[in-house]
């Protein structure tokens, strides 16, 4: 039986390894995802112990939404299930532009509601902050929401530490998501010991920057999508981050586990960071990440692992 964690100041508990879902209806971000397969990849990682998702209006555009209240629907586990989602993004022709005025928020969550037709969202996000409106005042509206009862808890993601204090001027906001990894860890510097210090839940995103920290690539490996623009995958950087993982696979090897597992167990001792929420294709990889809650890694371990991605 997995021991469930609280998020942050939230009510909500949940299995630490969440699933990220813009694979599933993702259409905008991967051309040529089966929308079948992407709903039954969701029955199924419910079935086998995920009860927290994170999707947002970006992946599909709403698209992945769509499946995700389809496949609650028709699972019946609507109450079982912790449903992150984001809004902010709005298209203008192809262009995307991000609104954090109260009406557009106000609109967007009922826009979500219905795409995922439930009565509720346990945990809303403004997904990006725009230039105009004050964050305090975007999160006003969620507040609104909240005691509505259309929400249940609060976020922001990709916010500046600026416009995150801004944001829980009033002490509103419960979980922040922003890009966090082993390769990338700029957020130790304000945003987690800010998190921690307001008792807001950290929660990271490309935890294996791109598939570089699973120890699946060679320095030979080429890329033809977003990884090629991608500094830490060219070159004598790849070589150097490759050498790192190398590193982990030796303690991976002592805890019989792999290199992903050491990844995701090395998160949750962050303060601050109560869960994790890798994205999947199959089914099989789901499961795999279930793994990391059986690694227990010694203070030293924790200490080694930090000194390698120093």
């Amino acid at each position: 039986m997995v021991k469930k964690v609280k998020i942050g100041k939230s009510d909500l508990y949940v299995n630490p390894i969440g699933l990220g879902t813009n694979y599933i209806g993702g259409h905008n971000l991967y051309p040529g995802t089966d929308d079948n397969a992407g709903k039954q990849l969701v029955k199924d990682a419910i079935n086998a112990g995920v009860d927290y998702l994170d999707t947002a209006y970006l992946y599909g555009p709403g698209r992945s939404e769509e499946l995700i209240g389809e496949a609650l629907k028709e699972s019946g586990k609507r109450e079982d299930i912790v449903i992150a989602t984001k809004g902010s993004v709005k298209f203008e022709g192809q262009d995307m532009q991000n609104d954090n005025s109260p009406a557009f928020l106000k609109q967007a969550v009922e826009d979500s509601l219905k795409r995922l037709q439930t009565d509720y969202i346990d945990l809303f996000y403004i997904h990006y902050s725009d230039n105009q409106t004050p964050k305090d005042e975007a999160v006003g509206a969620l507040k609104e929401l909240k005691d509505e009862g259309k929400i249940k808890s609060i976020g922001v993601s990709n916010f500046t530490i600026d416009e995150l204090k801004e944001a829980n001027k009033d002490g509103y906001v419960d979980v922040y998501q922003g890009e966090y990894n082993l390769l990338n860890r700029s957020a130790e510097e304000e945003l987690l010991p800010f998190t921690a210090e307001n008792n807001i839940s950290f929660v990271p995103f490309f935890p294996f920057a791109s598939g570089l920290l699973t120890g699946k690539y060679t320095k030979d490996a080429t890329f033809n999508d977003l990884r090629a623009q991608m500094p830490h995958f060219q070159g004598e950087e790849l070589e150097k981050n490759l050498e790192k993982v190398e590193k982990l696979r030796e303690i991976a090897n002592v805890k019989q586990a792999e290199i992903p597992h050491v990844v995701l167990a090395w998160y949750l001792t962050r303060d601050s960071i109560d869960t994790v929420i890798p994205g999947a294709k199959k089914l099989e990889q789901v499961k795999s990440n279930f793994k990391a809650l059986d690694v227990q890694l010694t203070d030293s371990e924790v200490q080694q692992i930090g000194r390698i991605f120093s």
